[in-house]
């Protein structure tokens, strides 16, 4: 710091500051700068600090007016502030200036002008300048600051908000009402609330009430009414402030999370799609394998109204065969369809299933009013239409057309007691399924063709009636399988040769339908022959091994048991093509399976031989096919030892009676299991001997 240097100036009235050495050693040591001007306006003094404030020195600043040594800005400055107080005697305060060193480093300064005055006035004017270069450089990086953050906040797209610690808001949030559309007065207080969804208003309230209860943080989400009057996705975190434990304000910030909320939403929907669509494609795959074991017409029908129910949650479901000879649909099964008369409906008659028939298209009605329209198209008359609407409870249909190769077959009809929204997916569904029930209604109209023509045959080819022989009772039992199973080759026979003694014989030509009923008549018919004309049963086997390889196939399988037995006596010979052995039946209830080799089937090459068998008196013999014994749960050595004990739990009087033996051991042989193949049985009974004999 510079010793004072100023011009002694001659002792002022009432103002003495040039013999003040405490003064002068106040302002030559003072960390501000210090001037004092005259009523003139010229410096009187200066202290070293104001020289960093001019740039001159102490010296050369005395008794000259500041524009003749400052910067235009700095002496606008002084002598405005000194014109002001010589006018009006008050203080001039706080005046910003900045300057610039040699070295080019800028200072700022604030400075205040303050009147000096006297018993006469005003005689002079002080200036004093504080330099707060570091508090501007300080507000400047607050500054800049507080506009990275701004920045960052806008760049996020976050509304930033601030409330009172009661949570009303007294401060504007202009990127809440620039989104929501409100002014300033419907924002302040609580009025944000209103833009808030009416659904999540009400826990909004009440979780930003818990949070101030609390104290803690504010964490939710909620739709906002943008100012085009749609609604976005916001989620809001908001903290308290808290000083000397007390909360002096809140402050928040929001979210616009609405893209992620669209993106789950669209995941969502898909993920709903692609399940729905999986489940049709389980449905169909379902339905498709029921129609693949349904044999029957009846059985498609029931696969049908059972897939309307459980994966169409159809009310009513109808199914309708074409009779083109008749041009009318005859109804399989109406389901309660309201909209017919009777088991056949002319094809002339508009309703759901005739116009799916006539334009080989799917017919969809979401709707009473999507149906009447269809009607009127179709030529329908009013009356018509309003009884049926009147009189039903549906209020949605389905019409679709059976369709083989093109041809009609017939059409299917589901319906619903409520609207129902077809959407396309569901349209490809429902005619995807459609062509698998046309396949199976074909499929099983051409069995029921075949399994009647080949009963027809094979009931033909089977003797009516057994013969009548003294010292001889006879038995059969014929049970076709279940589920009406196509008709095999199960066949049985007995008749009386020359010598008197009877030939019986069971066999089972391998194979379902026509070509098995048509090779067991031939084999059945050659066996006759061949028994009439050389009747031991080696022999009779031998020829039909011949006739066998001229007239069958390679790949059938032929089995049969064929004896000859002597009335009265029982004794006969027996001999086996392949097939199981004969079980003889005692009076008390014995079981016992002939051993002897079962030979080989039809057409192999091998050397017959035959066996003696004898029935004696009170004893029955029982010939059988595979299918009384084998099922796809019991195998065939399972069943033949199941067999023997079945035969101890018959009573007396069944042993005793052939056609009463035959049922009991059918009845318990099949309890429990689903026979899945034609039964045959042949019984020979030998009666006890009386004493007339």
């Amino acid at each position: 710091m510079s010793a004072e240097t100023s011009v002694p100036r001659p002792r002022e009235p009432g103002l003495d500051i040039s013999d003040s050495d405490l003064f002068r050693g106040l302002m030559s040591e003072a960390p501000f700068a210090f001037a004092f001007f005259n009523p003139d306006g010229r410096f009187v003094r200066v202290n070293s600090t104001f020289t960093e404030l001019t740039g001159h020195p102490v010296e050369l600043h005395l008794d000259r007016r500041p524009a003749e040594l400052l910067p235009a800005d700095l002496t606008t400055l002084i002598e405005a502030a000194l014109r002001r107080i010589a006018g009006e005697a008050l203080p001039v305060t706080d005046q910003r200036i900045r300057t610039r060193a040699d070295n080019g480093d800028s200072r700022h300064w604030t400075v205040s002008f303050f009147p000096m005055r006297d018993d006469d006035g005003v005689v002079g004017t002080a200036l004093f300048g504080v330099d707060v270069t570091e508090r501007q450089l300080n507000e400047e990086v607050l500054e800049r600051s507080e506009e990275r953050y701004r920045s960052l906040v806008e760049s996020q797209q976050q509304l930033v908000w601030i409330s009172s610690p009661s949570g009303s808001v007294a401060e504007d949030a202009p990127q809440w009402r620039a989104i929501t559309g409100q002014g300033l007065e419907e924002y302040l207080a609580h009025g944000w609330l209103d833009a808030v969804h009416p659904d999540d208003r009400p826990g909004t309230e009440e979780a930003w009430r818990e949070a101030l209860r609390g104290r803690t943080m504010f964490e939710w989400s909620y739709r906002v009414r943008t100012r085009a009057s749609g609604y976005r996705h916001f989620e809001v975190r908001a903290v308290p402030i808290i000083r000397h434990g007390r909360v002096v304000e809140w402050v928040g910030a929001n979210t616009d999370v609405t893209p992620q909320r669209e993106a789950e939403e669209m995941r969502g929907r898909l993920t709903d799609q692609l399940g729905a669509a999986a489940l049709r494609t389980a449905r169909l795959q379902g339905a498709t394998a029921q129609l693949a074991e349904a044999l029957t017409v009846e059985q498609v029908v029931q696969v049908i109204i059972d897939v309307g129910r459980t994966a169409l949650a159809a009310d009513h479901s109808s199914v309708a065969l074409l009779d083109l000879d008749r041009a009318t649909l005859k109804l399989i099964s109406s389901g309660g369809t309201p909209d017919t008369r009777g088991e056949e409906i002319d094809l002339s008659q508009p309703n759901v299933m005739t116009m799916a028939v006539n334009s080989r298209r799917p017919l969809f009605a979401e709707s009473p009013d999507s149906l009447r329209a269809q009607l009127e198209d179709a030529g329908a008359e009013e009356a018509q239409i309003s009884g049926f609407l009147t009189q039903t409870d549906e209020r949605a249909w389905v019409g679709l057309p059976l369709l083989a190769a093109g041809r009609a077959l017939g059409a299917l009809r589901f319906s619903f007691t409520r609207t129902q929204k077809i959407s396309q997916e569901d349209g490809v569904f429902l005619e995807a399924l459609a062509g698998q029930c046309a396949l199976a209604v074909e499929r099983a109209t051409l069995f029921e063709r075949e399994h009647k023509t080949a009963e027809t045959l094979q009931r033909s080819l089977l003797p009516e009636r057994l013969p009548v022989v003294r010292g001889l009772m006879l038995a059969y039992r014929f049970r076709s399988g279940s589920r009406h199973v196509q008709v095999g080759g199960d066949w049985y026979d007995a008749f009386v040769l020359q010598d008197g003694r009877v030939a019986a014989v069971v066999g089972d030509v391998m194979g379902k339908g026509v070509k098995a009923a048509a090779g067991m008549g031939r084999i059945r018919n050659a066996m006759r022959a061949l028994a009439l004309t050389n009747p031991p049963p080696a022999a009779v086997l031998t020829g039909l091994d011949r006739v066998f390889e001229a007239t069958e196939e390679e790949e059938q399988v032929t089995t049969l048991a064929y004896m000859v037995v002597e009335p009265g006596t029982g004794e006969g010979t027996l001999a086996l093509a392949g097939h199981p052995p004969p079980l003889l039946v005692s009076p008390q209830g014995v079981g016992l399976l002939h051993e002897t080799e079962p030979g080989t089937p039809l057409g192999w090459a091998t050397s017959r031989k035959q066996f003696r068998f004898c029935v004696p008196p009170g004893h029955t013999a029982v010939l059988y096919s595979d299918g009384l014994v084998e099922n796809r749960k019991r195998g065939l050595d399972a069943g033949l030892r199941e067999l023997s004990s079945v035969v101890a739990e018959a009573p007396p009087e069944v042993l005793s009676s052939p056609n009463m033996l035959l049922d009991f051991l059918v009845d318990h042989m099949l309890s429990g299991y689903e026979q899945d193949d034609d039964v045959t049985v042949l019984a020979i009974h030998v009666p006890p001997a009386t004493k007339s004999d």
